[in-house]
């Protein structure tokens, strides 16, 4: 038979005095190592709010003995890091992309730098990923209507397209049905013609028609065989990628009214190394060109 447990005798038990419904409140003190940790604790408090920052005033507030401050910290970090930047961005002014691609340390601050500054500037048209959208160009394949090069991509970034800056790229096309420079039918025809430049269109006799318009209004920008021409800003019509869409419906708007998308100069807002940097991003992202070589007696020949 198990023994019965033996009880304290109540009366022995200290409490607190209140008394519920015939239950009392047990008057049992804290362990003595929570108590010790507690005390701890307020002696740590007492300490770091005289050795920090700790107690505002009305217009200010107790600086700790010791005079630390985050903020002169944060701008302390921040300082060390544009100095350690500014030795990389200095190499940058003025770089070529061979120049930069042969300082593997230099090569990889461009690429994160250019990167940073993508996200920052370009990925609302662009998308962050550099895919494009329907009138915003895809940067990373190897269709380039103002030149996939290094040199070209800077100077794009540089002075933009249609954009406030002097020597800004600029290109027009013309709006040939809103400025009644051809009828309904002709732009039609000419939007058959032009689909099946790319093999794209099955309406011969149309096309037919619309050679000859493309022929008079359109081959001085675009070539005789609608491969377009760079210095134009005129975009190959002969291939598989159409920043404005490849149905009858959009190539017919794209004549009708004209297209005349702008890309800002970033030149004001963005320093050269960065507009470096970028280029030198934009370029590695799977579509940019092979630059130039350099003409017997430039600075650039060995």
């Amino acid at each position: 038979m198990a023994k019965k447990e033996s009880q304290k005798d109540p009366q022995e038990i200290e409490t607190t005095g209140h008394e519920w419904d015939g239950i009392e409140e047990l008057n049992t003190p804290m362990p003595r190592w929570w108590l010790w940790m507690f005390y701890g604790c307020i002696l740590w408090a007492i300490i770091y709010a005289i050795l920090m920052p700790s107690i505002p005033f009305l217009n200010s507030y107790f600086k700790g003995t010791l005079g630390y401050s985050d903020r002169a910290a944060v701008l302390e970090d921040v300082e060390a890091m544009h100095a350690d930047r500014a030795v990389y961005a200095s190499k940058l002014s003025g770089a070529n992309l061979e120049d930069i691609q042969a300082d593997p340390e230099l090569f990889r601050y461009a690429m994160a730098a250019g990167k940073s500054a993508f996200g920052d500037n370009c990925a609302t048209c662009h998308g962050s990923g550099a895919q494009g959208f329907k009138g915003y160009p895809n940067l990373n394949d190897d269709i380039w209507i103002w030149g996939g090069t290094f040199e070209d991509i800077r100077e794009t970034l540089t002075v933009g397209i249609r954009a406030a800056h002097d020597d800004s790229r600029f290109g027009l096309m013309q709006a040939y049905g809103t400025d009644e420079l051809l009828t309904k039918d002709q732009i039609s025809d000419a939007a058959h013609f032009v689909l099946s430049l790319s093999g794209r269109d099955d309406d011969a006799i149309a096309s037919l028609r619309g050679s000859e318009i493309f022929r008079d209004n359109c081959a001085s920008c675009h070539g005789d065989t609608g491969i377009g021409d760079k210095m134009q800003g005129a975009p190959n019509l002969t291939d598989e990628d159409w920043l404005y869409g490849d149905t009858l419906e959009d190539v017919y708007q794209s004549i009708y009214g004209g297209r005349q998308g702008v890309m800002p100069n970033w030149n004001e807002r963005l320093s050269p190394e960065t507009i470096t940097a970028l280029a030198v991003y934009v370029h590695a992202l799977g579509g940019g060109q092979a630059s130039a070589p350099a003409e017997p007696g430039t600075p650039n020949d060995p």
